[in-house]
């Protein structure tokens, strides 16, 4: 198998088990506790049918709308991923210059294996930085001024990770960052000599961005559980929230809004857009699906704000689904992960272009010209 055969979700998936060492595979594909939420994501998508109008004339649909404000090619966009050296040794190289080639964000984790100002050498296409809050406040306001100097065009406050989930299978699989070998892991790092060998030759295993401000940014002996506990601030809130969102002052997210009183909590601190999320089902296990929350959220605020689905997306019609109930836009990470897992920079690319013929064919079907048309007349949820 290899990337040609790659149509779906589940061929990525199958492509990147086998070119993945069992324990970094499985930190892409698990979720916390029970992984309910997690299989939740996808499924609610299938509580609602599409209803598509006949002879429109569609002729090429255009696929473009505008986030964070920047006009995008379609409307759908790579999340904020971490430490994505793991699964391809490009990293957020191969996925920035893959999403600019699909004119579409890019978005850069405070984890990531690349610093901000690399990036922004790299890709002059539109680039999201995914923000979280550090005990020590310098960290925060460092990154922050470092993209407003490298001229990222959106910002976006992680707030449901104040302490990391309960992933059950990074325990079972001997998961750590920088991966080491353990009596679980070291059969499978044995059987993936080619992945050994990228690794250990594209440079040292570090969160570049971080790296300058603490010890734990090059010096990672634990897991990225640990970090996340140690340096995250638990006690993050509302103010901490606006003094982010003041002092980037250009268009800011909260990305893990689920409720319509916190989307209305994120107008009043100054956000332009909320990403519904629940950190792809990897943080508190059965909670509801971004698509459960996305027509209440809408309806409530989605005139006054952005509103991105984020999670659970595998097909064109999910995205056509969560348009029509009300997102401007959706953004998904476990697949463009396992794309880049399976092939690099072009397994990013061979998803990306999957997804726009899908949503491209779609829209025809469903006789949409644009993505406006695409509105609650279109979807009819099930009793």
């Amino acid at each position: 198998m290899n990337l040609k055969d790659c149509y779906n979700f589940s061929d990525f998936r199958k492509l990147a088990k086998k070119r993945l060492p069992s324990p970094i595979f499985h930190y892409i594909d698990g979720g916390a506790d029970d992984e309910a939420t997690l299989k939740r994501n996808t499924e609610a998508f299938n509580d609602c049918d599409l209803v598509p109008n006949v002879l429109a004339s569609v002729g090429k649909p255009d696929l473009s709308t505008t986030v964070f404000g920047k006009k995008i090619d379609m409307p759908i966009f790579l999340s904020p991923t971490a430490m994505q050296r793991l699964y391809h040794h490009d990293g957020d190289k191969a996925s920035a210059r893959a999403a600019e080639k699909f004119g579409t964000f890019y978005s850069m984790s405070t984890m990531a294996n690349n610093t901000i100002e690399e990036i922004a050498e790299i890709s002059k296409g539109p680039k999201l930085f995914q923000l979280y809050v550090h005990k020590d406040q310098s960290i925060t306001d460092d990154l922050i001024e470092r993209c407003r100097t490298s001229g990222y065009d959106g910002m976006c406050l992680t707030v449901d990770t104040l302490v990391a989930g309960n992933r059950e299978r990074d325990h079972r699989t001997g998961f750590t960052t920088p991966p080491k070998l353990t009596l679980q892991s070291l059969m499978s790092f044995a059987l993936h000599p080619e992945w050994v060998f990228n690794y250990f030759t594209h440079g040292k295993f570090e969160l570049s961005n971080v790296k300058t401000k603490t010890d734990k940014g090059t010096n990672i002996s634990k897991s990225v559980i640990q970090y996340i506990n140690e340096q995250y601030d638990p006690a993050m809130n509302w103010k901490d929230a606006e003094y982010c969102a003041k002092k980037w002052n250009k268009p800011f997210a909260l990305k893990g809004v689920m409720s319509v009183e916190d989307a209305k909590r994120a107008i009043d601190i100054g956000c332009t857009a909320i990403m519904i999320s629940n950190h792809g089902g990897r943080q508190l296990d059965g909670s509801r699906s971004p698509f459960d929350q996305v027509k209440e959220i809408s309806d409530a605020v989605g005139d006054k704000l952005e509103i991105i689905l984020d999670g659970g997306i595998r097909r064109g019609t999910h995205v056509l689904k969560a348009l029509a109930a009300g997102a401007t836009a959706c953004s998904f990470g476990k697949m463009f992960l396992f794309s880049l897992g399976a092939g690099g920079q072009a397994g990013v690319e061979r998803l990306l272009q999957n997804m726009h013929d899908e949503i491209n064919r779609n829209m025809v079907l469903m006789g949409c010209k644009t993505i406006q048309e695409l509105n609650r007349s279109k979807i009819i949820y099930r009793k």
